[in-house]
């Protein structure tokens, strides 16, 4: 049994991709919720935790409980409506009660979701979120580590939160393994160089629902005070 350190608490930067703008914010609060240690529970079974999505399938009515977001399974009525092949859509999140927290101590988006035209198109399949060599990352909401290790060169951390829905940290080097379950706001490793270049270093922060990547925007905490961020300034 591993153990594992609970969640963290900080004042952060905030922001949010609105129609392929990225929008930076004054201090915020990090949304990573405070508590005691908790453990890590290795190989026991995903039990839906506070924070964990409610899925809403074709044909079968809808319970949510208070607080949780819908997610409408690709096929159908979204607030997205990506074509298919371009990825399945995260679905309407309703206003409110955003679901994720942000993984690192900062909620500036250096580049958002882009898009591709069909699955093997180009484009930005999640947002990058800048945060500093060393940092914390953390589970952006509960679920179990379904892997943790080097992909392509680079450190992946991916969690899969029940329902289809799967969230991967792309340049965080792990402290977790393969099987253990996180709760949110846990820390799964820290920041190192890999998607960004290291003089822009940042998480890949991406999203899967049904095995499809989709924008993990809708998931995360609306940001306050924007302020443009020019394409110029995104790192390439």
């Amino acid at each position: 049994m591993r153990a594992l350190v609970g969640p963290i608490t900080g004042t952060a930067l905030g922001a949010v991709v609105v129609a392929g703008a990225v929008w930076s914010t004054g201090a915020v609060s990090s949304g990573v919720g405070t508590g005691s240690s908790t453990g890590v529970r290795s190989g026991s079974p995903t039990v839906a935790q506070s924070g964990a999505p409610t899925v809403a399938q074709s044909g079968s009515p809808t319970v949510a409980r208070a607080g949780a977001p819908v997610v409408a399974r690709s096929g159908s009525p979204t607030a997205t409506g990506a074509p298919d092949g371009s990825g399945a859509d995260a679905g309407s999140v309703r206003e409110g009660n955003a679901m994720w927290v942000w993984p690192t101590g900062t909620r500036v988006v250096t580049r958002p979701w882009e898009a591709p035209s069909d699955d093997y198109a180009a484009g930005h399949r999640g947002i990058d979120v800048r945060a500093p060599i060393g940092a914390v990352a953390v589970a952006v909401a509960a679920g179990t580590v379904s892997f943790a290790g080097p992909v392509g060169g680079r450190s992946v951390v991916s969690i899969d939160h029940g329902h289809g829905l799967v969230s991967t940290l792309d340049s965080v080097l792990p402290s977790v393994s393969a099987g253990d379950d996180v709760d949110q706001g846990s820390p799964v490793g820290t920041v190192t160089v890999g998607h960004c270049p290291a003089a822009a270093p940042c998480v890949h922060l991406g999203a899967r629902l049904d095995g499809r990547y989709t924008d993990p925007t809708p998931f995360l905490p609306a940001a306050e005070w924007p302020v443009l961020l020019p394409e110029s300034a995104w790192p390439g």
